[in-house]
Formats: C-alpha cells, structure tokens, sequence
C-alpha cells in the first residue's frame, strides 16, 4: 500500500515558503514530507530510529545532492543539531508502512511475532513477559483507555502470547482489540516520553519566527501538544496584577483538521489534527 503523507499541503501551507531554509523532519517514514520540502527548495535534515527506512533514505540523499541530511535516531535526538533550523514538523503514531509489513507485528490483521518495535529495544512479547498483571493492566489503561484491562492483563499473562493473532484472540470484545495494540505499542516505544523530550528541545533550535508543526493522531499525543504550545504561548501571571511586560515566546498558529475529501482518499487521516507555533 502506498504511503500518504495526512494534511501535507496543509503542512505546507503552515511553513509557507521554505526555498533555502532548513527543514527538519522528525519523523521520516516512508519520506513523504521530506519530498515535498525538498521540492519546494528547502534544505532536509531528517530524523528516524527505524533502520528499515535507511535505503529510501538513501535515495532521496542521491535525488537531492547536498541538500538532505539523514540521521539514523529517534526524534527525541534532535537536542544533538548543533544548527538552529527554520522549522520542525512531527508526524507523530505508527506509520502506515510499519502497520503493513506483518513481520513488524504492529497489526492484529496479519499472524506474526509480537514485535512492535519502530527501532532497537524489547519487543511487546518480551514487555509483557517482565510486567506484572497489575503493571500490564495500568499500561492498557493509561495507554488505550481499555475499560476491561485487569481481566483482559491477568489472560494475556497466562498465556504470553508470542503472536498478533494470539494477543488478538485473547481479547474477546473486537473493540477492545485497537485500544489494546495501542497501548501496547506505545508502551514498547515510550512514544510518549519521545514526544515530550523532543518537544522540549524544539525552542531553542528553531530561529525567530521558526515554525514547530505537529500532527497527531490519539488523544494522548494531542494532549502533549497542546500542553507545550499552551505554555510556549501563554504569559503566566497574578490576574490581579498589572499584566506583565513580558512577551511570549510563541504565536499560536490556526489548528487544522483534514478535509472530508482527504479522508476519503486517505482514511488514516481521520483523527489527525495539525497543530502549529511560530517562534516570536
């Protein structure tokens, strides 16, 4: 299946003109954004901890002489640039490329190990090996929302499932199965953690009026998001105090949702929200 970038010309609409400006795209996947950047004139650092994407990489690195950098690391890595950038886009969750190859065992729709992992670390079969039911079901819940997740944390230690289609079997309401491959996942990539390290190195790589983008797809990546652009954007103070002089440090840019016409021809983009701050 072909990969689609989600809101990409509304990405490219946030960024503007980024002819001979510095880009970095921290999430790479199948290279969809770093395409259109470069396109566009820009110059391309981009960031991802799954090796698997290295040849593709690799190619745009010869399309594009000189003007697109790959690093082989999670996007929590970005506190290493040395450079201030002109802007940073996330396109955060698992991509499609790694849900469709069912050796990756990302999906509940193909038989394969219970792996999950974008880059290096323990698999899911393993993480659930080393957590106790109690931890196993706090994981389903903080990570999926799974309402029945200590019956359905006390069946999967019993059995360690080593499989997609085991794990699945186990579940026995179908919608509780999603929630709990999310959940799973998450846990296995600390997702979340990357997100909330990567963010925090956003503002002092980008320059004056840089833009950080962000789209998400879950609740749980949307809450980080919002959070930060909230305290990047926001002036804390005494309300019965004069208001301070004190400016903030970013713009709230306008929050985008796909368009009916997008979801039709890309349904992964359903949930997806882009969320954007330009640096003052």
């Amino acid at each position: 299946m072909k990969h689609i970038p989600v809101l990409l010309n509304s990405v490219l609409e946030t960024l503007d003109d980024i002819n001979e400006k510095t880009i970095v795209d921290a999430t790479f996947g199948a290279g969809g954004y770093s395409r259109a950047f470069l396109e566009r004139g820009a110059n391309v650092i981009a960031f991802d901890r799954d090796p698997s994407v290295i040849p593709i990489a690799e190619a745009i690195a010869k399309e594009f002489p000189g003007k697109f950098r790959f690093v082989n690391a999670p996007f929590s890595r970005l506190s290493d640039l040395v450079e201030t950038v002109n802007a940073i886009v996330f396109d955060f969750g698992v991509s499609s490329m790694q849900i469709d190859t069912p050796e990756r065992g990302f999906s509940w729709r193909f038989d394969a190990p219970l792996d999950m992992r974008m880059g290096m670390g323990e698999s899911a079969a393993k993480l659930i090996e080393d957590l106790s039911a109690a931890e196993l079901a706090q994981v389903l819940r903080d990570y999926g929302d799974v309402k029945k997740a200590i019956p359905i944390a006390r069946a999967i230690k019993e059995t360690l499932p080593q499989t997609t289609f085991a794990l699945r079997d186990l579940i026995h309401n179908p919608k509780d199965i999603a929630p709990v491959f999310q959940a799973l996942r998450i846990a296995v990539n600390d997702e979340l953690g990357e997100i909330e390290r990567a963010l925090n190195a956003v503002t002092e790589l980008l320059v004056t009026n840089g833009i950080c983008a962000c789209v998400t797809f879950h609740s749980l990546e949307d809450r980080l998001v919002k959070n930060k652009f909230r305290e990047w954007t926001e002036v804390k103070g005494d309300p019965r105090l004069p208001a301070p002089s004190v400016t903030p440090k970013f713009k709230l840019l306008k929050t985008i949702k796909p368009s009916e016409e997008e979801i039709a021809a890309n349904p992964r983009a359903r949930s997806a929200h882009l969320r954007a701050v330009r640096k003052a």
